[in-house]
C-alpha cells in the first residue's frame, strides 16, 4: 500500500484481518473508512466506538463508495471477484491485502508457508524449532494473530491461504514453500489451475524455495519468481520417501525409518509424537525450511522429537475397548482426508471406520473411493454433501447415510472392533451443521469423551 497520509482508504471487511488493519492505520496516522457485507455485524458498536474518527458502512458493496478511495484493503474472506470489488479496480482504484502491507514494512526475514493442508502444523512447528534454536519468532498470518497485529521478532512465520496471496504480489519472503496441492475452494475459483496460481504468489521475490518432490505444482513456476532481484533460482526439495543427496526425505536404514537429510539420518520416526504419515511429511517440510535459514537444525530436533501435534489435526483421543479415536476436523477437503486415512490406517491390527459429511465446496469426491475401498470398512455419511459423496463412493466402498455428526458416530462405535480405529476426517468445511471446524473438532472430541 502507498504510504500517502494525504490519501484515504477503504478497508473490505471488518473481521480479525480488517481490524487489524485498522490498528495499523490507527498507530501510523492513516485516514481509513471500514466496510462490511454483513447487515447484521454483532460487535459494530465496539468497532465505531474504538475508530470513532472512521465511517463503518454495512451491506452489500457499492462500488460508487468504493471508487471514492484510493486504495481498497480487502481482507481474504472477500473474493476479489466480487462485482463491486472488480468494477472499482476496473476503474483504476489499487487493491491489497493486510500481508503486502507488511511484508512491504517488515524488516526481519518472513518463513512463509502455504499448500492445501498442513499448513498451521509446519508453521507451528517452524515457530517451535526456530525457538528452540535461540532465536525470538512471531507465528501469525492465516492462523492465531493477524500480520499486523504481531509483535517485534527475529523471524516471522506467517501461514498464508490462497486467498492472502491473492492480494500479495512481493511477498519477498526469506523461504517459502507450498507444501502440497489438492482441489479446495473451488466454489471460489474457476479451477484448480486458478488456485494453483494463488498459491504460487507465495513464491515471488522469493530467497530460498521449499518444494514437495512428490507434487509438481508445489514447484516455483512463476514469471515473477525469477524476475525478482535476489530472488534464488536454487530449490531445496522435501520427499516421504528416500531423498537425494541435499534433499529432506525419509529413509530405511538398521531396520528402522529415519527422517533423513541425503542419506545422513537425522530421527526415527517412531520418536516422534506426531502421528500419521502426513504429519512425518510436515516434520521433514519444516525441517528443510528451518536449514535454508542457515541455522543447525541439529539444535532442534530434540523439540520436533517432543512436539505433540495440534488439536483437530488427526489429533489422538484415546483408546475404548480396542477401539482408538483420531478427531481431524480441520481435515476440510479431500486431499486432508485421504492423507489422514492412509496415515492412520497403516500398523494397524483392524480396519478404519470412516466418518466425513458437511459442505462440500465444490470439490470432485471420487479420490476417496480407491482409498475407501482399501482401508475403510464403511463411511458415515453426514450432512449437505452427504448425497454428493454417496455418489462418488458407493460403487468402491459400503457407506451409510445419517442425518448428524452423532448419528455416524454411533453407528461406527456400534459396529467397530478391537484393533479397529474410528476417524472423523469430514473432507468438507462445518456450515451447514457447526460455526466453524474447531466448533465442529470440540463437538466430536465431547462424543468420544462420554464414553471414555
Amino acid at each position: 500500500m502507498q504510504a500517502l497520509k494525504d490519501k484515504k482508504y477503504m478497508i473490505v471487511g471488518a473481521g480479525l484481518t480488517g481490524l487489524s488493519v485498522a490498528r495499523w492505520c490507527v498507530r501510523n496516522g492513516y485516514d481509513f473508512d471500514l466496510c462490511d457485507t454483513r447487515t447484521g455485524l454483532a460487535n459494530a458498536e465496539n468497532i465505531r466506538n474504538e475508530f470513532s474518527t472512521a465511517s463503518l458502512f454495512l451491506g452489500e458493496l457499492d462500488v460508487h463508495r468504493l471508487i471514492r478511495y484510493e486504495q481498497l484493503v480487502v481482507s481474504p474472506g472477500i473474493a476479489l471477484s466480487t462485482p463491486a470489488i472488480a468494477e472499482a479496480k476496473e476503474l483504476g482504484v489499487q487493491v491489497t491485502g493486510d500481508i503486502q502491507i507488511f511484508a512491504e514494512r517488515c524488516t526481519q526475514p518472513i518463513v512463509a508457508i502455504t499448500g492445501s493442508n498442513g499448513k498451521t502444523t509446519v508453521a507451528t512447528l517452524v515457530g517451535e524449532l526456530l525457538a528452540a534454536a535461540g532465536k525470538t519468532v512471531a507465528v501469525g498470518g492465516n492462523i492465531g494473530v493477524p500480520a499486523l497485529d504481531l509483535p517485534q521478532a527475529d523471524l516471522y512465520v506467517l501461514e498464508l491461504s490462497s486467498f492472502q496471496l491473492e492480494t500479495t504480489p512481493n511477498l519477498n519472503a526469506a523461504v517459502a514453500v507450498i507444501l502440497n496441492i489438492s482441489a479446495d475452494h473451488m466454489d471460489r475459483y474457476n479451477d484448480l489451475n486458478a488456485y494453483i496460481a494463488a498459491k504460487q504468489q507465495v513464491f515471488n521475490g522469493c530467497k530460498n524455495i521449499v518444494f514437495n518432490r512428490d507434487d509438481q505444482a508445489t514447484k516455483a513456476v512463476t514469471k515473477e519468481t525469477a524476475a525478482k532481484p535476489g530472488a534464488s533460482s536454487a530449490a531445496v526439495a522435501f520427499t516421504a520417501n528416500e531423498p537425494n543427496k541435499g534433499e529432506f526425505g525419509v529413509i530405511n536404514k538398521h531396520g528402522k525409518e529415519w527422517i533423513a537429510y541425503g542419506d545422513t539420518t537425522l530421527l526415527a520416526t517412531d520418536e516422534l509424537k506426531l502421528k500419521g504419515r502426513h504429519n512425518i511429511l510436515n516434520a521433514v517440510a519444516a525441517l528443510a525450511l528451518v536449514q535454508a535459514l542457515d541455522i543447525d537444525i541439529n539444535s532442534t530436533l530434540k523439540v520436533l522429537k517432543e512436539f505433540p501435534g495440534l488439536p483437530y489435526r488427526c489429533q489422538w483421543l484415546g483408546v475404548k475397548d480396542g477401539i482408538t479415536f483420531y478427531n481431524d476436523s480441520k481435515g476440510t477437503n479431500v486431499g486432508a482426508t485421504l492423507a489422514a486415512i492412509e496415515g492412520v490406517a497403516k500398523g494397524i491390527k483392524g480396519q478404519v471406520w470412516l466418518l466425513l459429511g458437511g459442505v462440500g465446496k465444490g470439490q470432485d469426491f471420487s479420490p476417496l473411493a480407491k482409498v475407501c475401498s482399501q482401508y475403510v470398512a464403511e463411511v458415515q455419511v453426514y450432512g449437505e454433501a452427504s448425497k454428493e459423496i454417496i455418489a462418488a463412493i458407493s460403487d468402491s466402498c459400503d457407506n451409510f447415510e445419517h442425518d448428524t455428526l452423532q448419528n455416524a458416530f454411533n453407528r461406527a462405535r456400534l459396529l467397530a472392533n478391537e484393533g479397529d480405529v474410528i476417524l472423523f476426517s469430514p473432507a468438507c468445511a462445518s456450515f451447514d451443521q457447526f460455526e466453524d471446524y474447531m466448533a465442529r473438532g470440540a463437538y466430536f472430541t465431547s462424543l468420544v469423551e462420554a464414553i471414555l
